[in-house]
């Protein structure tokens, strides 16, 4: 197999911008001499979590308004990493905030790319499991509805019709394999 050469970054140029986001123009030079211009989310060095908490024989989901769909959707808890922290602290820290739960036991599972052509976030995937009461002040607009699902009935999530973002459907195949080595 041929390696591939990295094409050469010619100019990055900034934009747009807003509270959220950078935009950036990148020029390359491929090694075949075609020349392109790509636009992407200015590259940050922050990641985020998503957790799956398990609770006795439930997954506890949460049901949370997206913007970019304009509706509800279901999924796991999830949030951005504070500087100074790691995925775990902040796996646990987004627990108590969205659900008022801590976990005495956090695994990492996976750190997925997310929309890599455009974005360079990273998503660390969390399993959560013997869980305690335990609540912080979160900063969501609004309270945030649970759905405890059962776990033997997980995969019928992929059938829900609020259950449709990629991270969630990608973290619960990851449960699937995590459970299958535990036992």
């Amino acid at each position: 197999m041929t390696e591939l050469k990295k094409p050469k970054i010619l100019n990055i140029q900034d934009v747009a911008h807003s509270k959220l986001f950078s935009i950036q123009s990148v020029d390359l030079e491929f090694s075949n001499g075609e020349k392109r211009i790509y636009e992407r989310m200015r590259p940050g060095k922050r990641e985020a979590v998503l957790i799956v908490p398990l609770i006795n024989d439930s997954l506890i989901l949460i049901r949370e308004y997206a913007v970019g769909i304009e509706d509800y959707e279901l999924g796991f808890p999830k949030g951005a990493i504070d500087p100074g922290e790691t995925p775990i602290e902040a796996a646990q820290r987004e627990l108590k905030e969205e659900i008022g739960f801590g976990a005495n036991q956090i695994t990492q599972v996976a750190k997925l790319t997310m929309s890599p052509s455009y974005f360079s976030s990273k998503m660390n995937i969390l399993i959560a499991s013997d869980l305690y009461n335990e609540k912080l002040e979160g900063d969501e607009p609004e309270p945030l509805q649970q759905v405890r699902w059962p776990i033997a009935r997980m995969m019928e999530l992929l059938e829900h019709p609020d259950f449709n973002e990629a991270r969630n459907i990608s973290a619960l195949f990851y449960l699937e394999r995590f459970l299958k080595n535990r036992s």
